[in-house]
């Protein structure tokens, strides 16, 4: 039995996709999440769907019950997110899995990014559990930028500088989390994840421009104007300053990495930075 947490969100619907998309029986497949009714879809196609709240551990052990590989997807609650995590993993060690594969953050162990902290420490709480595990640095998601929203405004904003990043997008992400999943030999790996070729946000609104016909430009801000700019676009301060912040990371090389672990696991390259926007652009 595979189980994936967070199963109706952006990467982890993609990954019980994919499962299914390879083959895996829908019976031997579990949909972990907090609300049923949004996973309806899935039972439709026969995936087991069960609750499974984060900060509700009694919804976990029936949720993990019968499960031998847990993906855990991690939460986007920031601050709670380790307590959460915790939850999941005790209520996975209880339930004895044969391996834990965790969704963390490109080098959680020495990135400046504000989401390192949180992923580091679940990290470590993974490694005490004494279960099997492996763990997925994933790198930046192409979708994290809004191009359709770059298009209208003729502009990405950003605090990054001439820094690169490895995004790749999420169903490239997502079919590493099904590479583990399905295959052997990945116990006790960590795996730091990103697209194979590392841009510029200046080389990706040249991307964007050419492909949508509409000159979109970089405007690259400091720290504290880019966090009040977002703030100003409606996203909570707390938020807006950890992306702001993210971007200080990005121009210090937090988010690249030349490992090549992501196109190894899926066995391809990663979609190519033309290919992602066209899709991302995409109506």
């Amino acid at each position: 039995m595979i189980t994936v947490t967070g199963a109706t969100g952006h990467l982890g619907r993609l990954v019980v996709e994919q499962l299914l998309d390879r083959g895996v029986p829908a019976a031997g497949i579990v949909a972990a999440v907090r609300a049923p009714e949004k996973a309806a879809d899935l039972a439709a196609r026969g995936v087991q769907v069960r609750e499974a709240d984060y900060d509700r551990p009694e919804t976990l052990a029936a949720a993990l019950a019968g499960t031998d590989r847990l993906l855990l997807v991690s939460g986007n609650e920031l601050g709670q997110r380790l307590r959460q995590h915790g939850n999941v993993v005790e209520a996975a060690r209880s339930a004895g899995v044969s391996l834990l594969a965790y969704t963390s953050i490109l080098a959680a162990d020495t990135t400046s990014v504000p989401l390192g902290p949180e992923h580091k420490a679940t990290e470590d709480l993974v490694r005490a559990s004494g279960l099997p595990y492996v763990l997925l640095r994933n790198g930046w998601y192409l979708e994290n930028y809004d191009l359709a929203g770059a298009v209208a405004q003729g502009v990405i904003l950003g605090a990054a500088g001439e820094g690169r990043v490895s995004a790749a997008t999420r169903a490239d992400f997502a079919a590493a989390a099904v590479a583990v999943l399905t295959g052997d030999g990945h116990a006790g790996k960590v795996y730091e994840l990103g697209g194979d070729e590392a841009f510029t946000l200046a080389e990706l609104a040249a991307e964007v421009t050419r492909q949508s016909g509409t000159e979109v430009a970089y405007r690259d801000l400091p720290v504290d104007e880019y966090a009040r700019a977002l703030a100003g676009f409606g996203l909570p301060e707390p938020v807006a300053r950890m992306l702001a912040d993210s971007d200080a990371g990005l121009a210090r090389g937090d988010l690249h990495t030349g490992t090549g672990d992501l196109s190894r696991l899926i066995a391809r390259p990663t979609t190519p930075l033309p290919d992602a926007v066209a899709q991302h652009l995409k109506p």
